[in-house]
């Protein structure tokens, strides 16, 4: 079957195109993130379907917002034998008091928190988020030097923190790449699929036939990780993005 891939922008909305062998256009809004598609007729111009998009924003802009409302983890607590995540594993949390520098320990089936007498729960999600971002950038840096040879790009710098809406951006101007700190509670494979994502962005900067077979090059099981990685939550955040 023959099909087309576009990108249309509308303001703060990316919607991507397919076009294909059908007779009716299909807009979707896919959890956790909000991702839009269309699926449209093969034989239809891109801008009759861009006049269906903008009909169409009040409705997507809601089911976005409806999205980012409800895809979440509940609050922590951080108290002992909690549940948190880490490279898609689920481990129960081990509060430590003492008297000592605060560190964070990964044991088969916990992660210990090794805090001071009577550390509040911010102080402890701070020691946990600063772990989860060490361990992701341990993960990541080497990971993207066999990439950026591997894909034939520079990167210029990697920086990560927590993000409410989105795993993972490409600065295409300053070859910037951040990254969620919440990836680092996912499978390595997810990972690595965002990874690639970003940096194909390098290659081409829109999500089109040639981006698609860039992911098809480097990484052919994407759709796979992609549907993967969009079915699972982002965690609890209370801060701003």
């Amino acid at each position: 079957m023959n099909t087309k891939h576009n990108t249309i922008e509308l303001g703060d909305i990316c919607l991507n195109v397919t076009q294909k062998n059908i007779k009716n256009l299909h807009l979707s809004v896919h959890p956790p993130l909000g991702r839009v598609t269309i699926s449209a007729p093969l034989k239809m111009d891109l801008e009759t379907i861009r006049l269906f998009s903008i009909s169409k924003l009040g409705w997507v802009r809601k089911q976005q917002t409806k999205l980012k409302n409800q895809r979440r983890e509940a609050p922590r607590e951080y108290v002992t034998r909690e549940s948190h995540y880490y490279l898609g594993q689920r481990y129960l949390l081990k509060i430590v008091e003492q008297n000592a520098t605060p560190k964070v320990v990964l044991k088969h089936d916990t992660i210990e928190l090794y805090v001071r007498p009577g550390a509040t729960k911010d102080q402890k999600e701070t020691l946990l988020q600063m772990w989860y971002r060490n361990q992701l950038r341990e993960i990541v840096l080497p990971y993207i030097m066999k990439l950026e040879e591997k894909m034939n790009v520079k990167v210029s710098e990697v920086s990560f923190r927590i993000m409410k809406t989105r795993w993972g951006t490409c600065n295409i101007k300053t070859k910037r790449i951040l990254l969620n700190t919440e990836l680092a509670k996912k499978p390595i494979e997810s990972i690595e699929y965002v990874l690639i994502h970003e940096l194909t962005h390098l290659l081409e900067r829109k999500h089109n036939e040639t981006f698609i077979a860039y992911l098809d090059k480097f990484i052919p099981k994407w759709k796979h990780l992609r549907d993967e990685l969009n079915r699972s939550v982002l965690g609890h955040v209370e801060w701003s993005y």
